[in-house]
């Protein structure tokens, strides 16, 4: 992608639909949740990402249902994985997306917990990045006429002998975005995506070598690196008070980065991530929560989330979070507009947010060009 002005995003997941049925109000917060789509919409933000985990929605259904209701902004998934859902279920739920939308789809594609996968859902994982990387070729073969794909004779994931849809996408090429973390993921992207999507928490210091790393990997594959988006989850909060916000992401430290090989997204010199995050993972219980095949569910029931944020420096978070007043966080933006970043995630909005304090919170935090 061409430099520019930073684009802004917004993501959505289960969790208040969780909390909800519990408090017997899940018709309000799927109400909500239409509800923040149309405001995305209309306060131009230029893209809506719907996480799915199996223990939670459907991304697909809750994307359908946000098209119908908006006619602007891009609507994806942020991720689905080739596990759970197999590339050609991914190839027609992309299609019709983009079909209920008028061409505003895409994809958000990831490896998902290969754990849940294998121990408690007994899907046959194999190889996740030779799966990740059959999907790509499976998708543009059933999103290009003659909407008809075949494996290489090499295939190991997903042999599919010469399976024809009847339709295709609206789109030419709907954009694949990868959810990438290790180096080969990210030399994966280079040569097949449209975009890197970096978790939620990725450090600068991880994001600029990421970066970096990917566009080398692209030229060197023939790809003009300037196309590649850069996308990060930084859940971008305008607050007078950044401490609490400090303290409350704690809990995404000790949930998500505790899962193998995610405590690379927080390298940031001057800290000891390893030994943090193996402490975390000792009082959360990780290790032998995920040997079970336990979900977040689990992870979250058995683990001591107190005693994790305990071990979690508050500065640290400082060094993680996208949070404070206006101008403090336009400098952080900033910073990243300079590494590469292309796309930032906002953090969910208040309950009392418009169009109008959406559009006015990204006018207020957008780096001067």
């Amino acid at each position: 992608m061409t430099a520019g002005a930073l684009l802004f995003a917004l993501d959505l997941s289960h969790g208040p639909w969780e909390q909800a049925q519990r408090n017997d109000s899940l018709h309000r917060a799927v109400a909500r949740t239409l509800e923040i789509g149309r405001l995305a919409d209309a306060s131009g933000i230029e893209s809506l990402w719907v996480s799915e985990d199996p223990d939670g929605w459907d991304a697909l259904a809750v994307l359908g249902a946000i098209a119908a209701r908006t006619g602007r902004i891009r609507l994806g998934t942020g991720v689905v994985n080739p596990f759970y859902r197999h590339p050609s279920l991914i190839a027609a739920s992309l299609a019709t997306l983009d079909a209920l939308s008028g061409g505003r789809a895409f994809l958000g594609l990831g490896r998902g917990q290969t754990e849940w996968y294998r121990q408690a859902l007994r899907i046959d994982a194999g190889s996740p990045l030779a799966a990740l990387e059959e999907t790509f070729h499976l998708l543009r073969q059933w999103w290009a006429t003659p909407y008809r794909a075949e494996a290489p004779a090499e295939a190991t994931a997903f042999p599919v002998a010469h399976w024809r849809r009847a339709f295709g996408p609206v789109q030419e090429h709907p954009p694949i975005y990868l959810a990438a973390v290790g180096p080969k993921a990210l030399d994966l992207a280079a040569r097949h995506a449209d975009g890197v999507i970096f978790n939620d928490l990725s450090s600068q210091t991880f994001m600029e070598e990421a970066i970096a790393r990917v566009r080398h990997a692209a030229a060197a594959a023939g790809r003009d690196p300037a196309g590649i988006a850069f996308l990060a989850r930084a859940a971008v909060t305008v607050t007078d008070d950044p401490e609490s916000v400090y303290e409350r992401r704690k809990a995404t430290v000790a949930m998500i980065h505790t899962l193998p090989g995610m405590e690379r997204l927080l390298a940031t010199p001057g800290y000891d991530i390893a030994g943090i995050i193996a402490g975390v993972r000792r009082v959360m219980r990780t290790e032998e929560t995920l040997a079970r095949g336990g979900n977040l569910l689990d992870l979250r029931s058995a683990g001591d989330l107190n005693a994790a944020r305990r071990l979690i420096p508050t500065d640290l978070m400082a060094e993680l979070v996208v949070a404070g007043p206006a101008a403090h966080v336009r400098a952080r933006l900033a910073e990243f507009a300079a590494i590469g970043i292309t796309h930032v995630f906002l953090a969910a909005p208040a309950p009392n947010a418009t169009a109008d304090s959406l559009a006015a919170t990204i006018e207020a935090v957008q780096p001067h060009s």
